[in-house]
């Protein structure tokens, strides 16, 4: 993930954000900023963001669901079942 090609000095990304952001777009491999020749800011794509959070929202929905699991606030398999099915006649 993280090659030279990608690290860049941040008067390189004043002078070449446009360059930077059709990269981006092409092939999504985010940019490593330096000031004063120590890491400063990784740059993403919009997309690549958006999928990282969607991900980070999905995995504290997990997380939150083992542990009321582990804490047992939960209901079984079977129980879930005869409420869905339970669900699904008063609908008719």
């Amino acid at each position: 993930m993280l090659s030279a090609a990608n690290i860049k000095s941040i008067s390189y990304l004043k002078s070449h954000a446009a360059q930077i952001s059709e990269d981006l777009e092409m092939n999504g491999t985010p940019f490593f900023i330096t000031q004063n020749g120590e890491a400063s800011m990784v740059v993403e794509s919009v997309k690549c963001f958006q999928e990282k959070e969607a991900l980070i929202a999905a995995l504290k929905i997990i997380a939150l669901g083992e542990k009321d699991r582990l804490q047992g606030k939960g209901i079984s398999v079977a129980e879930s079942r005869t409420q869905l099915a339970a669900a699904r006649q008063r609908r008719k």
